[in-house]
């Protein structure tokens, strides 16, 4: 039997304040699959790094590498049905990528970096079934005001936007992604939303969460 014939792997992507941790809850509840958080609060360098953003990016981003890899790891090695919310590819591709952009990491340790990812990702199986929540920076300044994170408070609207735009040119780059607008569901609580996700993710993996519902 194929190593990975019980296991599936779902991923949701978006950006700051996108909605994937309410979308992780409310897939976990739904189908009684098992949920991966990104790392956020573990972060020793995240505080920091909202304060002081070229000082510290090459370090948060390198914690958010190795950490997201363990994480990876963890998964690969659970059986039945996992989600995430935000994926090591999204690290590299979106933020560490908008950091190198920015000048926030250097040609040096830019290179170092994605000699890192590549070196991880080559031992990597991918997702079996990509959610990226596509969301307007407006939506997203307002979502992260609402939810209160300190640290979170003063993020400039230009990063917001840089990620917003390295997120679509990543998305086209790959193949079959759902794409949802997030600022138009609600499906924390709206029952009509609620079934309008399920049945996307259900026409593309019905087996496997029938499995598990």
């Amino acid at each position: 039997m194929p190593e990975h014939a019980h296991k599936t792997f779902i991923a949701i992507a978006g950006n700051i304040g996108a909605g994937k941790s309410s979308l992780v809850e409310f897939l976990t509840r739904t189908y009684n699959i098992k949920p991966f958080y990104e790392p956020n609060d573990d972060n020793p360098y995240l505080s920091d790094f909202y304060e002081d953003m070229s000082r510290w990016a090459f370090h948060s981003q390198l914690y958010f590498l190795s950490n997201k890899f363990k994480m990876h790891q963890q998964m690969d090695h659970s059986d039945g049905v996992v989600v995430l919310d935000r994926t090591i590819f999204e690290d590299a591709e979106i933020f560490a990528t908008a950091h190198h952009q920015m000048g926030n990491i250097d040609s040096r340790d830019w290179s170092t970096y994605r000699s890192f990812y590549q070196n991880i990702i080559d031992t990597l199986r991918p997702p079996d079934l990509m959610i990226y929540l596509r969301c307007p920076v407006k939506t997203l300044r307002q979502r992260i005001r609402m939810r209160g994170r300190a640290m979170e408070q003063d993020i400039p609207f230009a990063y917001l936007k840089r990620l917003n735009s390295l997120y679509e040119q990543w998305i086209r780059s790959l193949d079959d992604v759902v794409i949802i607008d997030s600022h138009r569901l609600n499906y924390v609580d709206d029952m009509i939303d609620c079934l309008d996700v399920m049945n996307r993710i259900e026409a593309l993996l019905p087996e496997m969460l029938q499995r598990q519902s």
